[in-house]
């Protein structure tokens, strides 16, 4: 009743569904139950390497080069160098920390080339020292 080419694609089929079942429960128990646990997949901690920014527990995944291995890295700190958002994943320069914000100019052709680089202010402490 089946051709082989029925056959081929019912088989197919079995094996995706099988692939995706396991991608699901590794995926699972790659998630660490609390914060002190190390992940596998996620939770990544400074240092360990990442491929995404929402692996590591800072948020940012940073390489120094197009070619070199991207590893989760503390969020920029006041007065250093920053990105304020990555099309790929990964930055040259990690995001702000919470509260500050990253100054510069921003451009399109940066945003693709990832080459939109700025520097973490305090918007708060600019007022007061204006005011």
């Amino acid at each position: 009743m089946f051709n082989q080419s029925d056959q081929t694609s019912e088989t197919m089929r079995h094996l995706l569904l099988a692939s995706l079942g396991c991608l699901l429960l590794a995926v699972t128990l790659a998630v660490p139950t609390s914060d002190k646990e190390k992940g596998i997949i996620v939770n990544l901690k400074n240092g360990e390497i990442c491929a995404f920014s929402v692996q590591c527990k800072s948020s940012c995944c940073h390489r120094d080069t197009g070619t070199s291995l991207a590893r989760c890295a503390p969020l920029s700190t006041e007065n250093q160098k920053c990105s304020k958002l990555s099309l790929y994943g990964t930055y040259y320069q990690c995001k702000c920390e919470s509260g500050l914000k990253c100054k510069g100019d921003w451009s399109l052709g940066g945003s693709v080339t990832n080459t939109n680089f700025g520097i973490c202010e305090d918007p708060n402490g600019q007022m007061s020292a204006t005011s």
